[in-house]
């Protein structure tokens, strides 16, 4: 509870104190590789925020609050094709560098960067971690007993973003960013199962090289404030 209190905190903090170009706050959906679609945790997508280097370019940040349904975890020993972490809520942070090509009813902008996450009451969905145990061991029933240790994660994203101006004080702005990122989670504990006729087998489990997996693209659309 405190770690949500002190994110939207942020949020909030740099969306009312930080100088910005164009304050764009939004609705982001994020879709993740072979995860769930996230649901966006309104208003609390504020992009925008940074500084004009000249009149094409711009340095930029801002910050987003997910409810991410779930996410895949990779290099594991086993193999999903559904995601194996969620659901949480997920605090994503970009920087990036911002190109822009102007006319007057319309802007053509170009965004890249890196990007920083972390996330909070996170969750693996033992439900589908106990169906890839059965495939992985080929058992009729698994059932495990995992722990893990959440880190934050970072990443490279960038994409395109076309803003319509209806009138000189507001802009409305689709933006279709791609991200590829991830982060550390080691995993322990152990799983049990077999085959009927058969005695149970336990499997000590140490993934320390799994990693959760920030890949995927998210489509945003806007308001900018002039």
């Amino acid at each position: 509870m405190k770690n949500l209190i002190f994110a939207l905190f942020c949020l909030v903090i740099m969306s009312s104190t930080v100088k910005a170009q164009n304050v764009a706050v939004s609705f982001s959906y994020f879709f993740p590789k072979d995860g769930y679609p996230s649901v966006p945790v309104s208003p609390f997508s504020i992009r925008g925020i940074g500084v004009d280097l000249n009149d094409y370019l711009a340095i930029q940040t801002g910050g987003s609050l997910y409810l991410m349904s779930g996410m895949q975890i990779t290099d594991l020993p086993l193999e999903s094709s559904k995601p194996l972490s969620g659901p949480s809520f997920t605090v994503m942070v970009p920087v990036e560098l911002f190109l822009s090509f102007q006319s007057n009813k319309f802007d053509y902008n170009i965004k890249g960067g890196v990007f920083g996450f972390f996330n909070i009451w996170q969750k693996l969905n033992t439900g589908n971690f106990d169906r890839a145990i059965r495939s992985h061991e080929n058992w009729e029933v698994a059932n495990s007993d995992l722990d893990f240790k959440k880190k934050p994660g970072w990443g490279f994203h960038g994409g395109p973003e076309l803003v319509f101006y209806p009138n000189n004080k507001y802009g409305i702005s689709l933006e279709f960013i791609y991200y590829l990122g991830g982060a550390n989670m080691p995993i322990t504990g152990n799983y049990k199962g077999g085959n009927s006729g058969e005695p149970l087998q336990t499997v000590d489990v140490n993934y320390e090289d799994a990693i959760l997996d920030y890949t995927g693209f998210e489509i945003s659309i806007g308001v900018i404030i002039l």
